[in-house]
């Protein structure tokens, strides 16, 4: 019994560790992420003046992880508004580089 309990703390902790690094990694890249969409934003919306605020994050982890070493990403959902206009855009951030790419959702 003493060997399970063993186990399932061990599970616990690297789970912990995990969200924890994948929480770091979130806020790291979000004032870049925030960034690319503003300036998507000022120029789609033609408002230089034009704020930008975090709707949602994610961290994505690359498909097939298990099997083989993909890039992960962190995914936001960032609203740019100014000018009584406003916006939203699908900010990608890959880990290891300082860029993020800002898109309009499909559909827009």
């Amino acid at each position: 019994m003493s060997k399970r309990i063993e186990v399932l703390a061990v599970a616990t902790a690297l789970l912990a560790a995990a969200c924890a690094s994948q929480s770091q990694f979130l806020a790291a890249k979000e004032p870049i992420a925030v960034q690319a969409a503003l300036r998507r934003g000022q120029f789609d919306l033609n408002c230089p003046t034009a704020t930008a605020e975090v709707l949602s994050a994610d961290y994505v982890q690359a498909p097939g992880a298990r099997y083989y070493n993909g890039i992960d990403r962190a995914a936001y959902t960032v609203g740019v508004q100014g000018c009584d206009k406003r916006d939203s855009y699908v900010v990608l951030c890959q880990e290891g580089t300082d860029t993020c790419f800002a898109a309009q959702p499909q559909g827009k």
